[in-house]
């Protein structure tokens, strides 16, 4: 859903790629592979896009069909450790549990969740649709303004 969100937003606000591309510092082809689904738009690069645009993460996701405005996101990895690990335990799962559904070690999930590693875009993706209820803007401590 990213993908389409990615390309729609840009193209609701009239933007061309090279003005996202300028804006997020990578040329016009980069950003033209985040919309085709070629390569991963990296979180850090989202998370700009999203605050510059105030577009809420939820919906840049395809959590919900409507675009909340939130207030800046900061990345804490700490802080979104601490979420993450509170969401996997809501949804009464291990580390080992999401690791298996993730396709990754149990290390890589215990390193997103202590805070050691900011989790990247496709994970945080996938755990859209293991944890229930899921916000990724209430993983970041984005507050609604």
């Amino acid at each position: 859903m990213i993908i389409e969100r990615l390309k729609e937003t840009r193209e609701r606000l009239d933007l061309k790629q090279k003005d996202i591309g300028k804006l997020l510092g990578v040329n016009n082809s980069t950003v033209s592979g985040w919309e085709t689904g070629k390569d991963t738009i990296p979180l850090t690069k989202l998370i700009m896009y999203a605050n510059e645009m105030k577009y809420s993460l939820d919906y840049l996701f395809g959590i919900c069909e409507k675009n909340y405005y939130y207030s800046s996101i900061e990345i804490n990895k700490i802080v979104i450790g601490k979420n993450l690990k509170q969401m996997r335990i809501m949804n009464n799962l291990t580390q080992k549990d999401i690791a298996n559904k993730l396709n990754t070690t149990q290390s890589t999930i215990s390193n997103y969740e202590s805070g050691n590693n900011l989790i990247n875009t496709t994970f945080l993706c996938n755990l859209t649709h293991i944890y229930k209820p899921f916000s990724i803007d209430k993983l970041f401590d984005r507050n609604l303004k």
